[in-house]
């Protein structure tokens, strides 16, 4: 009843393999996470710059008010 069934030490020596071997395999994943971030943030800010071109470029369409009303 109080035993560690097979299944469990399975899960625990996949789980410690993860981490601690496979050629530091969840150093390369976090790396990668860390490329991916960086890569997504500076899309960001080059849409926002593009974004700041575009509406420098835009017409102002606004019909003139009269100044005799």
């Amino acid at each position: 009843m109080g035993g560690i069934h097979p299944l469990g030490l399975l899960f625990i020596a996949v789980l410690a393999l993860m981490i601690f071997g496979g050629r530091g395999r969840i150093s390369n994943i976090m790396g990668d996470l860390g490329k991916g971030i960086t890569s997504f943030k500076k899309g960001l800010k080059d849409g926002v710059d593009e974004t700041k071109d575009a509406a420098d470029e835009a017409l102002d369409v606004t019909p003139k008010k009269d100044e005799k009303q």
